[in-house]
This record gives structure tokens, C-alpha cells and sequence, in this order.
């Protein structure tokens, strides 16, 4: 009897040991999402039911960790996210980076955390080797930095119109060229012993056997496509009919992660269908994984 009255005091430990040692890890693109919104972009012209709609799917999401895309200020995001998470805008938005943005609208990436995670806000990775480029800048982090396995994070927005199979093109030669700087980075983790997560907008879909872009990422390298086998479930508000929906047959949002982590296979947070017809939310559904 006192061996299982014994056992019944630690079980609570355990559970609770549990329910932290996993953290839920998400990518979300929530396209053009500012506080300012611009006439050029309708997508940015949100309302307040627009937003507690969104807020309403962040919350079902219960993530830990959120690397973002397409976010113009943290006043927008902080009615999505509410106050419970720090946010960590890429170094893009400074006032002193005036020459990186956009004098309207800008799209920057970022993280949002919980705040019982602890950060280590680290310098952006430029992407770009234009001295002066606007965009492709991935946020950096270090999760949990003083725990026994400190997780390196990045947050990215890689360039569009090359989602196939590369065809020479002035948008596949620089998504080369940015995902020969993730391969560097990657390479630089291996090489310190540093386990490592990419999140976020790739733009393209590296699922296919032998797909050029995921060879450039990961060349000489261990890291492992989380969403290899993820299901392209997300349906978004059709552009030519907005009373309808249309979904995407694959994702170009991914997870990157290091070979040392153990994590379960990430999932698609797909928006309620009728939320999707009312609201403004995004064209982009947030893809999550737990990290163990």
C-alpha cells in the first residue's frame, strides 16, 4: 500500500514533466498582416472580427513557439497572439535598417514565444547578397539557450514564383542563391554540435523526389524534411470567386529540423471553412510539430 500511495504522489510529477519537456513549434504565414493596412493590398484591410477570428485559431493552436511571415508591426500581431508570448521582430524592422524597408507596407518575419520559453534573440541571416534588399531576412533564435539542448531557430520567407522545378528565371536564381545561405548556416550548426529547426514560407514545394531546392538547403548535411509526408489540407478564400474555397494540393510552408530531434509529424491547423468564407484570415494555414 505505501508503494502505491508512493507511486500515486510521483505520477503528478510525471505527468507535469511530461506536458513540459514537449514544445509545439508552428509556422504561420499571415499575409500582410499590419496594423497600417495598405490600399494596394486588400488582403492587409482586416477588421475587428477579421482579427478575433485569427485570434480565435491562434488559440486552438496552443503553440509554444511561432515563426511568423508577412508581419508589418507588432501592434497587428499582438491582436492575434494577445500578451502572453514575447515577439521577436526580425532586426529588418528596426528604425535603423530604414534603407531595408518599404516606405508603405513591409513583410517581415519574426517569432512569437510564450514567454515561460526562454529566448536568446540572435542577429538575423541575411539571404540576400544585395546590400540594400528589402526582403529575405530570416529572424534567428535560440530556444531554451541554457538548457541541455539548446534549439537554433529560424524563421523564413523565401522568394516566390519558383515553386517547381528550376528554370533558370531571375526568382529561381535567387531562391538558389538563399537557400545556398540556409546550407552554410546549416552546415555551421553541424559542424558546432548545435541542434537546429527551420520554419516558415519556402515557396516551394520540396516534397518530390530528388527536388533541386531541398539538395541546395541540405547538401553535406543531415537535416531531415519534417514535412515530408505532412497532407495538404488548407483551404483558403479563392481569389477569382470569394464565396468559394479553393485548396493547394502541396505545401510550400515546411520544417527543417537536425537529426538529433525528436519530434512528431507535423500537421496542418486548417481553418474552419465558414471562417474562411466571412473573414479576411490568411492564404496561408499554419503548419505545427512537437518537438520532444
Amino acid at each position: 500500500m505505501r508503494k502505491y500511495c508512493s507511486l500515486l504522489s510521483v505520477l503528478p510529477l510525471i505527468t507535469a514533466f511530461n506536458v513540459q519537456s514537449e514544445t509545439l513549434y508552428s509556422a504561420w504565414n499571415l499575409e500582410w498582416l499590419s496594423n497600417t493596412p495598405s490600399e494596394q493590398f486588400s488582403s492587409s484591410q482586416r477588421s475587428s472580427d477579421d482579427y478575433q477570428s485569427l485570434q480565435r485559431h491562434f488559440e486552438s493552436m496552443q503553440s509554444d513557439v511561432v515563426a511568423f511571415q508577412e508581419v508589418n508591426d507588432k501592434q497587428a500581431l499582438r491582436k492575434v497572439i494577445g500578451n502572453d508570448y514575447t515577439i521577436y521582430m526580425s532586426q529588418r524592422a528596426k528604425s535603423s535598417n530604414s534603407r531595408h524597408q518599404f516606405d508603405d507596407i513591409n513583410q517581415y518575419t519574426g517569432f512569437a514565444v510564450n514567454k515561460g520559453v526562454p529566448v536568446k534573440d540572435m542577429p538575423d541571416l541575411k539571404l540576400d547578397g544585395n546590400r540594400n534588399s528589402k526582403l529575405r531576412f530570416a529572424s534567428y533564435v535560440v530556444i531554451e539557450p541554457d538548457g541541455k539542448q539548446p534549439v537554433h531557430a529560424l524563421s523564413v520567407h523565401l522568394k516566390a514564383r519558383c515553386s517547381g522545378a528550376f528554370n533558370g528565371s531571375k526568382s529561381c536564381k535567387t531562391l538558389k542563391e538563399q537557400g545556398q545561405h540556409l546550407n552554410k548556416w546549416i552546415l555551421e550548426r553541424e559542424k558546432l554540435g548545435d541542434a537546429y529547426i527551420i520554419l516558415g514560407d519556402f515557396n516551394h514545394n520540396m516534397v518530390y523526389r530528388g527536388d533541386w531546392l531541398w539538395k541546395e538547403i541540405t547538401q553535406g548535411s543531415k537535416a531531415e524534411l519534417a514535412t515530408q509526408k505532412t497532407r495538404a489540407l488548407c483551404k483558403v478564400k479563392s481569389r477569382n470567386n470569394p464565396s468559394r474555397t479553393h485548396q493547394f494540393r502541396s505545401l510550400i510552408d515546411h520544417i527543417i529540423v537536425s537529426h538529433q530531434l525528436d519530434y512528431q509529424k507535423p500537421k496542418q491547423d486548417v481553418y474552419p471553412v465558414d471562417d474562411v468564407l466571412k473573414y479576411q484570415l490568411s492564404d496561408h494555414c499554419p503548419v505545427s510539430m512537437s518537438l520532444n
